[in-house]
């Protein structure tokens, strides 16, 4: 009988609970099993999962499916409604041992509660992510904040922080198992602590992190909200080599008023300025950046204003992704931009990217770089730039000092320095 797999559409928050979910159903005893772990962020996505329930049905045609994940939490009777679908789990469910239990009384066809009454998330402690050498941590779940454009909130959930201790719990058994990167990870990190006595920022959990792990070589964040980001998290980018010079931002957009009519609470401005701190900080921080295009009502006008502030920013790793209508979202129902101006307004988006990418990896020439080997001795740099090391071959999960030789097919290309 074969053994179950887990498979994780959508983010890195999806990766780290199908970790959990991949333990759980283990502990179970749960065979010849697939589980969806969903994402529903546009429509497009939970059209995919859909599809990629049919394919894996077809392929396996005795397995048990169990679809869990966002779309699950928000549409369970359109998955459960599907003949390949065993069983739906929601959001707050899927992380439960029970739910995997053969015969359980748990078990029952579909299982999916009112995310928005959970009040607290569980610190789940994980050994590692299968195949990987970098391992994401939850520190949050939820949000609070009702962007016009994102159904996330629904699906999750309000904001709930994990104590600071149990992260720092978890952070060490990973570097003790040998993971030389940690990435932090949740729905809306920078609100992490709200909720928390004393309220914690970001920036004093990632110190006090780093304080308490002293042999955790790198510290990474996912996606930041430049309209929060804390004195304190710029005071560590400053003066923490560990903590990584890489910063991805949830811009969205760059002009005002497309800004104020998704409900985001950061101006163009605030990003400048974040990005102006951390560089004056950091020198060789590099950015990236999460931007929607053709947001309902922008103009060309507008759309003009966004491009050229990204690319006077120079973001380097853009997620560009064209306006996605999402049924029970405000913009949903405001006038829309046609589908090929999107789509060419994230094509133009896409390039501005490409070129500061293409000026940033030519910067790195001459330089060194700790790569952390991934697979073929290649791996990513500090920057979360691919380089390809040559010389001795490194073993994978090793960290490496490289000199930075050439660039080849947008990779760079490194040597060992005093063997690595």
């Amino acid at each position: 009988m074969a053994e179950t797999q887990v498979i994780t559409l959508g983010c890195r928050l999806n990766t780290f609970e199908s970790e959990i979910m991949r333990g759980h159903s283990q502990a179970a005893g749960l065979k010849d099993a697939l589980i969806v772990n969903t994402c529903a962020v546009t429509a497009e996505a939970e059209r995919q999962a859909r599809q990629t329930i049919r394919r894996l049905r077809r392929d396996n045609p005795t397995s048990k499916i169990i679809v869990t994940g966002c779309a699950a939490q928000l549409h369970p009777d359109t998955f459960a409604d599907m003949d390949e679908v065993d069983r739906v789990l929601g959001n707050e469910e899927k992380l439960k041992p029970e739910s995997y239990r053969e015969g359980d009384g748990a078990t029952e066809r579909v299982a999916v509660a009112d995310i928005m009454t959970v009040k607290e998330t569980a610190a789940h402690l994980i050994h590692g992510l299968d195949g990987r050498t970098r391992a994401f941590v939850q520190v949050q779940q939820g949000c609070d904040h009702r962007c016009t454009f994102c159904i996330i909130p629904f699906a999750r959930g309000n904001n709930r922080s994990l104590a600071p201790g149990a992260i720092a719990r978890q952070v060490q058994e990973l570097v003790d198992g040998g993971y030389k990167e940690i990435v932090l990870t949740g729905v809306d990190i920078c609100s992490y602590g709200t909720d928390l006595a004393g309220q914690p920022t970001l920036g004093e959990l990632i110190r006090r992190l780093l304080k308490a792990v002293p042999d955790l070589p790198r510290l990474r964040l996912s996606s930041l909200d430049p309209a929060v980001m804390d004195d304190v998290l710029f005071d560590v980018l400053a003066n923490d080599d560990r903590l990584m010079p890489h910063l991805h931002l949830s811009v969205q957009a760059m002009d005002d008023m497309v800004l104020k009519r998704m409900k985001r609470r950061h101006s163009a401005r605030d990003v400048y300025d974040v990005v102006e701190r951390a560089r004056a900080l950091r020198p060789d921080v590099v950015f990236g950046a999460d931007l929607i295009a053709g947001f309902p009502t922008e103009t060309d006008a507008q759309f003009q204003n966004g491009l050229k502030a990204v690319e006077d920013l120079g973001f380097a790793h853009l997620h560009v992704f064209p306006y996605s209508e999402r049924d029970g979202t405000p913009a949903a129902k405001m006038p829309t931009v046609e589908k090929q101006v999107r789509k060419d307004r994230a094509e133009q988006l896409r390039r501005v990217g490409d070129r500061a990418m293409a000026t940033f990896l030519d910067a790195r020439l001459n330089t060194s770089a700790e790569v952390l080997i991934e697979k073929n001795a290649r791996g990513l740099s500090q920057h979360y730039v691919p380089v390809q090391v040559s010389g001795k071959l490194p073993e994978i999960g090793q960290l490496v000092h490289t000199k930075i030789t050439g660039l080849k097919d947008g990779c760079l290309e490194g040597t060992l320095i005093n063997g690595g």
